[in-house]
């Protein structure tokens, strides 16, 4: 069988992406980031959707023209089934679709969190090659879970977030201490003139590898209100402890929880994806396991982190390997599971 190449679509949220990729190569990555969002303190899945609309076909006709190849040499067309938010998907489910019909060339659907992880498979994502089984803790604005990867097709998620998400913390946090949306990547930079020792906030009390983080949102808003009662300048005149404080406490739930995994599960190899895995913080703490627990760590290159067309890419090209198609029955879904 000769190198697929594959044309990548995702669109689950408020980024518009497309990219090529040859066999494990990406040849273009690109990814158009809509910022009306930003006066809104977060996603409107409205605005979200008629975005993609507009963005989808030159993001497309960018991606192959940068990968210097013709649409006839395009194999497969991959796109995000879901999880998202629907709207989005179905942009990008549509016109995927219409693609493949029109080039008659196959379909295949992508969970997006699986595509967060096999990210890690792209050729230029790790400085060495990931092995089985692996640990990938996987944090993203609307997903933080463990999940065992045995193979490219035998995934177990060990545990995941009750209610809200790390990226969904930092940026609700972050929205709190008046920093713009999406505050998480804000709040990080912020954190590096900190103490992260100044304030201290409860982490949750869960048993087995579950995670929650709306108890440390409400532990800062009610903080917060408290604080500003005796100084309404105080997020001003505090505010990189803020962060950093915050910050360590979200990272340090996390960390927990791996580490849980790690010890019921024996596995050594740990990996991290999603947005969240491009936080400092969290990339310092993780690397600290090659030493506490003699772990081998797999933390991707920064673009392979957020949502980006490469990593539905990379999923389409293995899935094109092992001949796992789907047909135009296929239709978005909002809560598509691994």
């Amino acid at each position: 069988m000769k190198t697929p190449i594959i044309l990548g679509i995702e669109s689950s949220c408020d980024d518009t992406s497309a990219a090529i990729i040859h066999g494990r190569k990406i040849l273009s990555n690109i990814v158009a980031t809509q910022k009306v969002h930003e006066n809104y303190g977060g996603v409107v899945p409205e605005l979200a959707s008629r975005a993609h609309q507009q963005n989808i076909v030159p993001v497309v006709h960018q991606a192959i023209y940068k990968a210097n190849i013709s649409k006839k040499q395009i194999d497969a067309i991959a796109f995000t089934k879901g999880p998202g938010l629907v709207g989005s998907l179905l942009v990008g489910t549509s016109f995927a679709k219409s693609l493949s019909m029109s080039l008659d060339v196959p379909l295949i659907e992508v969970n997006h969190m699986q595509g967060h992880i096999f990210a890690h498979f792209i050729e230029d994502a790790n400085r060495s090659p990931i092995t089985f089984p692996f640990l990938c803790l996987t944090v993203s604005g609307g997903h933080t879970q463990i999940v065992q990867v045995n193979n490219y097709f035998d995934m177990i998620i060990l545990g995941e977030t009750l209610d809200d998400a790390a990226g969904e913390a930092f940026d609700k946090i972050g929205k709190l201490l008046g920093l713009n949306y999406p505050a998480g990547p804000l709040l990080d930079k912020i954190s590096q003139e900190g103490n992260e020792n100044k304030y201290s906030f409860p982490l949750p009390k869960l048993n087995g590898i579950k995670f929650s983080f709306s108890g440390i949102k409400t532990s800062v808003l009610y903080f917060l209100q408290k604080e500003i009662k005796k100084n309404s300048n105080f997020i001003n005149e505090n505010l990189n402890d803020l962060c950093a404080s915050v910050q360590k406490t979200i990272i340090k739930a996390l960390i927990k929880k791996l580490k849980e995994a790690i010890h019921l599960t024996g596995i050594k190899n740990i990996a991290i994806a999603g947005g969240v895995s491009a936080n400092s913080k969290l990339r310092t703490e993780v690397l600290k396991l090659k030493e506490s627990d003699h772990c081998k760590i797999f933390i991707p290159k920064l673009e392979y982190t957020t949502d980006n067309a490469a990593m539905i890419a990379i999923v389409g090209s293995i899935k094109f390997e092992n001949q796992k198609f789907t047909d135009l029955s296929a239709s978005a879904n909002a809560r598509y599971k691994i």
